[in-house]
């Protein structure tokens, strides 16, 4: 592993700890050149599936970006960093055993708003108000009162 201080290639583990419930091996590393010491991380690696747009063009699933926008529809909300980030990986698990090559954008944002829904319902309807992309106030309403019945019903 090579050093972030000085670029040695070579360093030694001091300790290893697994974190995030087993998915993740954190490294403590020390430099065999300058005895400077760093952090690494290790997780498995899946195969993820090409994310199909709206428009037809694909991209590679990208983690930070599903991230960042429960990230946004979560601000100044009760919903910690850690039910954000075991939501993510979760969908993303799922979406790495489903074996598909490619996936609607659609399906992955159908499936957050259903995450979100159970994590903090003011933070579903901020995401569901971008990701839909209402037109006008009477389509926001409708998605309203389908959550308000939701809650009735449950």
């Amino acid at each position: 592993m090579q050093c972030p201080y000085c670029r040695e290639m070579d360093s030694r583990v001091v300790d290893s700890r697994l974190g995030a419930g087993g998915t993740v091996t954190w490294r403590r590393r020390e430099c065999d050149a300058c005895k400077r010491r760093f952090t690494t991380y290790e997780r498995v690696e899946h195969q993820l599936p090409v994310v199909v747009k709206k428009d037809g063009h694909r991209e590679p699933f990208d983690r930070e970006k599903l991230l960042r926008g429960m990230r946004v529809a979560c601000n100044k909300r009760p919903v910690s960093a850690d039910a954000l980030e075991e939501q993510a990986a979760e969908l993303e698990r799922e979406l790495a055993e489903s074996g598909e090559k490619e996936i609607p954008s659609l399906v992955i944002g159908e499936r957050v708003m259903d995450r979100l829904k159970k994590l903090d319902e003011v933070a579903y309807v901020r995401f569901a108000s971008v990701y839909r992309s209402f037109r006008d106030i009477d389509e926001f309403m409708l998605e309203m009162s389908k959550l308000v019945r939701s809650r009735s019903d449950s």
